[in-house]
């Protein structure tokens, strides 16, 4: 099975931890030339330092904002002028937790536009790149969420679902130039990001964080929360060229929760 990917190029949004740091890992063990995009260079650098280099890759960092796609797309867009990029990791922390009812006109406009706005104007600015190459791989990394909203995340359960349908209307669109458009819909990963939700949860249920991660272990078949290496491992099999003719998919990474649903 080929999966080598010597010679290509990564951006990997959200690489600086998390599940985008675990995707580049991969990525880059495979032989790809990786750069870490996210807003804060200090832990870019950081993480740029873990990255495998066995293929002698001169792995580099980008550093972006993408609550401002205007500004994320050109810094995009000068960066792979001369070089393309041929895989996109299309990965970005979720919006704050609450119901549906009561999210504002202020957060829906601020999540449409780091969620759903930014990954489609940097695709716009990577996608003739990737026609040139005749090779392409564009991975969204959303949620179950598509699948089945989550409680309490009323605003990523409909900008997610949205993302999904963007990504499957683009793999219609750019299959015949060579380029794949995929989705990965994690479950319950061991992330920051999901910490940060169960003190939230905890909160205002009055119980303690670890009673909140106990419950919702108990709901996952697999008896336990995912590890981001195993997002990363999908994300990079997608990548590769043995995944050419898996396009327009969303592939649950989530130990089974969506099936006993």
């Amino acid at each position: 099975m080929n999966t080598a990917l010597d010679g290509r190029t990564a951006l990997v949004c959200g690489g600086s931890a998390g599940i985008g740091l675990a995707c580049a890992r991969e990525l880059a063990s495979l032989g790809a030339t990786v750069v870490l995009a996210s807003r804060d260079e200090k832990k870019l650098r950081e993480a740029l330092a873990t990255l495998p280099r066995a293929a002698g890759q001169a792995h580099d960092v980008l550093p972006l904002d993408l609550s401002k796609p205007e500004e994320a797309a050109r810094a995009v867009r000068t960066r792979f002028a001369s070089a393309p990029a041929h895989i996109f990791i299309n990965n970005t922390g979720g919006p704050p937790s609450g119901t549906m009812l009561d999210a504002t006109a202020e957060q829906f406009s601020s999540a449409f536009q780091s969620l759903m706005l930014a990954g489609h104007l940097i695709v716009q600015a990577l996608v003739p790149g990737m026609k040139g190459a005749q090779f392409g791989r564009i991975i969204t990394i959303a949620s179950t969420s598509v699948k089945q909203p989550i409680p309490n995340l009323g605003l990523s359960n409909a900008l997610r679902a949205g993302v999904a349908n963007w990504a499957k209307t683009l793999s219609q669109e750019l299959a015949p130039h060579g380029i794949t458009v995929n989705t990965i819909l994690p479950g319950f990963v061991d992330t920051d990001r999901l910490g940060s939700l169960f003190s939230a949860r905890a909160s205002r249920s009055g119980r303690s964080p670890e009673e909140i991660r106990r419950e919702t272990i108990a709901g996952i078949p697999a008896g336990r929360l995912g590890a981001p290496e195993e997002v990363g491992a999908a994300a990079a099999f997608l990548a590769s060229p043995a995944a050419a003719y898996i396009n327009g998919i969303n592939l649950p990474v989530d130990g089974g929760r969506l099936g006993c649903l």
